[in-house]
């Protein structure tokens, strides 16, 4: 029987991001996807997820979702199989960034989360395409279904985020971190950074895509995923 996978959300989505993955991958391996919506803290979130998972599992974070993973891979060390990092970052948010947040907050609890979400959306960078408006309309739904308090519970918890530089140089376990060509949020230098920390990870650029490759380039991120999961375990 194969490891459980785990797939972490990035802000404001749920399955769906990684609906084309769950589709195909889990005809040979069980998958969930946990949703993050307890706690205003990446570790309040991380133990509620280490909570609900199985004993020992592969792992894939998003976004948020990312920065989760690796908090779960501080925590738990031994449990976490291997771990997949996409569009994500390690570091802490900077004073500004953190700043920023508020009007958003404040805008999103007066009605206006559709408008709030257009602009993450914007910012976080999608690759041009005829693909381009159904992602948009897909993650606005996830969002508005998640709702108000799940944005401000999540924007907290990337506000007060810790430094994970350590937490990745004693990763020992097959890591990839993956991101799109187009990604504003977390750049490709950045995820060449985070590659760097890593021992022996795997660095992978999906052109034709953006901040969310799983739906920009779903048979990528696929296939990619399946040469993850098939590099065999390090000895600890």
């Amino acid at each position: 029987m194969q490891e459980p996978l785990v797939f972490l959300p990035g802000l404001m989505c749920d399955a769906r991001l990684f609906g084309p993955q769950i589709a195909t991958l889990s005809a040979q391996y069980p998958v969930m996807a946990v949703p993050l919506t307890w706690g205003e803290r990446v570790e309040e979130i991380a133990s509620a997820v280490l909570d609900v998972v199985p004993a020992r599992f592969s792992l894939v974070g998003h976004g948020l979702g990312g920065m989760v993973a690796i908090e779960m891979l501080r925590r738990a060390p031994e449990r976490v199989s291997r771990i997949a990092l996409m569009d994500t970052s390690p570091l802490p948010e900077t004073p500004q960034q953190a700043s920023d947040r508020e009007p958003r907050m404040i805008r999103a609890r007066t009605g206006r989360l559709d408008m709030v979400m257009a602009e993450e959306i914007l910012e976080a960078g999608l690759a041009p395409g005829p693909q381009r408006t159904d992602v948009q309309h897909l993650v606005t739904d996830m969002a508005l279904g998640l709702g108000v308090e799940a944005y401000v519970r999540q924007g907290r918890a990337l506000q007060r985020r810790r430094d994970q530089q350590s937490t990745l140089r004693r990763v020992a376990v097959p890591a990839l971190v993956l991101c799109g060509v187009y990604d504003a949020a977390h750049p490709v230098k950045r995820h060449a950074f985070m590659a760097e920390l890593i021992p022996d990870a795997t660095h992978v650029v999906v052109e034709g895509a953006g901040h969310f490759p799983t739906l920009e380039a779903p048979e990528v991120v696929t296939d990619t995923l399946r040469v993850w999961l098939d590099t065999p375990l390090m000895l600890r």
